[in-house]
């Protein structure tokens, strides 16, 4: 009886053992933005203040660009998701990039409003604290979402619009990464908080990659650590949770020269989405990349760009 007393309880250690090993392996506090600047904030990153946020922040290119390119991520993504586009066309454009609120190194909106209308405030902020009046506005999936949207609100201000697998129409998607399905899950969205498994990011990023093999190490890397800077994946949550109405009507009120670029492949906002933008814009063009997914500009951003630089007229420098 003591032998297999004993034997019980060698076996509950062992089970202990093995969960807290568990736990720890994916055990995954916020992180302070302090820590993660050296290796995601390096030149030419600055933080600048808007209102009552530090807004991370890259500017370059030529400072006498008369519209500079402005470039708006989407949902849990950050600026470095356009290196490549910046690095393309900054040799003879002005180019602006920035975290959104709830989001890479700027974090959290300190009065949690992570509406459509609030972004849209918030690129003008930036944009006016930035001195610069007029602009070509890009943005993919959320960020394409505030990006036309910005457009509607102040169109004597955006010269064009580059929408890359851009939100705003009430298109059900195909298919959905495990960490939003996660985030928009009662009580798995409060786990998420302190238990985040490295895993998920590299799932969820093969899901929006038009080849899931493609996504590599470092992108991992980027995507995790700007989830775990202090705030953000609350704001996700928050950000999730929004029921916002169906602003798609204000797309036929565009009147700006506009380039719809889309992943072939793209299962989160499907193609359906891309010909309704390219129907309801007129002169739209539609530009769709075989075998990408909901991000091209980060999974093949060569080719993406190429088609930005001939939509604005720019000759690619060699």
């Amino acid at each position: 009886m003591r032998l297999l007393i004993r034997s019980l309880l060698l076996l509950l250690a062992g089970l202990v053992f093995f969960l807290l090993a568990g736990i720890v392996a994916v055990w995954a506090p916020d992180q302070p933005v302090s820590a993660l600047v050296s290796r995601w904030a390096q030149a030419p990153s600055q933080f600048v203040p808007v209102g009552t946020m530090l807004v991370h922040l890259r500017d370059e290119g030529p400072r006498d660009d008369p519209a500079p390119i402005v470039l708006l991520h989407g949902t849990s993504d950050s600026l470095h998701t356009w290196d490549g586009w910046s690095a393309a066309l900054r040799g003879q454009r002005r180019v602006i990039r920035f975290d959104l609120p709830g989001f890479g190194l700027t974090g959290p909106d300190p009065q949690a409003d992570y509406s459509i209308d609030a972004y849209v405030r918030f690129v003008l902020a930036v944009l006016d604290t930035l001195g610069v009046q007029t602009f070509v506005l890009g943005g993919n999936s959320l960020g394409g979402q505030i990006a036309w949207q910005t457009a509607y609100a102040q169109p004597q201000r955006v010269r064009q619009l580059v929408l890359v697998d851009a939100a705003g129409y009430p298109v059900p998607p195909q298919d959905v990464p495990v960490g939003f399905r996660l985030a928009r899950s009662w009580p798995a969205n409060h786990l998420l908080e302190w238990v985040f498994p490295r895993g998920l990011v590299r799932s969820s990023l093969r899901n929006v990659f038009g080849d899931p093999d493609q996504v590599s190490a470092d992108v991992i890397d980027r995507y995790y650590d700007m989830a775990v800077r202090a705030g953000n994946r609350r704001a996700l949550v928050q950000r999730l949770a929004l029921s916002e109405p169906d602003e798609s009507r204000r797309i036929r009120d565009l009147r700006i020269p506009t380039l719809v670029l889309w992943g072939e492949r793209d299962r989160l906002i499907p193609l359906q989405s891309a010909r309704r933008f390219a129907q309801d814009i007129p002169g739209a063009q539609l530009v769709v990349l075989e075998g990408l997914g909901h991000v091209p500009q980060l999974e093949d951003a060569p080719r993406s760009v190429a088609e930005v630089q001939r939509f604005l007229g720019i000759t690619p420098q060699r």
